[in-house]
């Protein structure tokens, strides 16, 4: 971080440009030739009226755009001859904001406008007139101004396309380093373990058809090897989720929530707001927070219920998963590999993650998952 910038808030900025602005509107105009009396007063108003409305140009460029042209048109009408300053910034600001056929023809129509502004409001020659009307906006400062924020909104959207690429690529290596570890998890672990639970199984299975007591530590061991199995593939299931099969997101919920009531658990799923297509990377972790949950449930917590909601929110996603099992009031219990891998997800997405037991009874996990920058 570098502590040695001072960074200026935008409002203040757009505040001081506009202050900038009327001040050197008045100034030229007050300086210069200009009509006296009822016609000075409005005139000025105008002209300050104008520089001061560029302090809303980044919320509403538009409704600026047209304020500093009718400011425009007033003061000329009212016998100042000054630049329509404001107006070029006003255009500078909608072409920023990607407003260029809008802006191009309000600047062709304020061109006329003045012309025949001119003609009504100034007595002499038409050409005269037309050629005087001119100095209020001329058309070499209007390409400009247009220029000038054309050429920063392709460099901001050049700088958003480089920043979602270098997003893209270190998700992408991530992802490639996520699939290495998979297969040298598989590699060499997957066979050791299946060796030491068929050894243990067959040891067991010895032991009994001889009539002998099976030794508790033997039991222990091939329990073991059972769970370690059944781990270890949930684990390299959720790394290798890759392009190589069809990833998992929130569809596939309902199908989970279904295959865990055939185990028992009288599991239901509950749907609130408007659903509507998030992020692919909100879909996969929204799914293994929920896959994950039930899991834990199933297996630690000897529940007989247990609830999944899912609401979908303007700019997030929640999802709540609550069971009325057996949990220990705080502190809780030390989280293990599932719950510090859900954290991971939804910390990599930018959310939160609370997972403890609930006052009533039970254990609830709660997420929240951003859905307009997670991609």
């Amino acid at each position: 971080m570098d502590k040695g910038r001072f960074a200026v808030p935008a409002g203040v900025t757009d505040w001081a440009i506009a202050a900038g602005v009327a001040a050197l509107l008045l100034g030229t105009g007050l300086f210069g030739p200009h009509p006296a009396g009822s016609r000075e007063l409005l005139g000025s108003a105008l002209l300050a009226a104008g520089g001061l409305a560029l302090a809303a140009r980044r919320r509403a460029p538009l409704v600026v755009l047209a304020v500093t042209g009718l400011c425009a048109v007033g003061y000329q009408a009212t016998g100042f001859k000054v630049l329509a300053v404001s107006y070029l910034v006003a255009v500078y600001g909608a072409v920023r904001a990607g407003h260029r056929a809008v802006t191009l023809v309000t600047s062709l129509g304020l061109l006329a406008v003045l012309s025949l502004t001119a003609l009504v409001s100034q007595d002499g020659p038409a050409r005269e007139v037309v050629t005087q009307a001119r100095n209020t906006l001329e058309i070499a400062w209007l390409i400009a101004a247009f220029a000038a924020g054309e050429a920063v909104r392709q460099a901001e959207r050049r700088a958003d396309e480089a920043e979602r690429t270098r997003e893209e690529t270190a998700r992408r290596r991530a992802d490639e380093e996520r699939l290495r570890i998979a297969r040298e998890l598989h590699d060499s672990l997957t066979h050791q373990i299946s060796v030491i639970k068929v050894q243990a199984e067959v040891a067991v299975h010895v032991a009994r058809r001889r009539g002998e007591q099976v030794p508790e530590a033997l039991l222990a061991i091939q329990e073991a090897g059972r769970e370690a199995s059944r781990e270890l593939r949930a684990t390299l299931e959720a790394l290798r989720d890759d392009d190589t099969t069809p990833p998992h997101g929130l569809d596939h919920v309902p199908n989970l929530v279904k295959r865990f009531r055939t185990t028992g658990l009288e599991t239901t799923l509950t749907i609130e707001g408007h659903p509507h297509a998030v992020p692919a990377a909100v879909g996969r972790t929204a799914y293994r927070i929920v896959q994950e949950s039930l899991t834990n449930v199933a297996r630690h917590a000897a529940a007989t219920t247990a609830s999944v909601l899912i609401d979908y929110r303007p700019d997030a996603l929640a999802i709540r998963v609550d069971d009325n099992g057996k949990a220990t009031l705080p502190p809780a219990p030390t989280p293990g590999l599932g719950l510090l891998g859900m954290r991971e997800r939804v910390t990599a997405l930018g959310g939160r993650l609370r997972a403890e037991p609930r006052g009533e009874g039970g254990f609830t996990v709660q997420a929240e998952l951003p859905t307009n920058g997670a991609s």
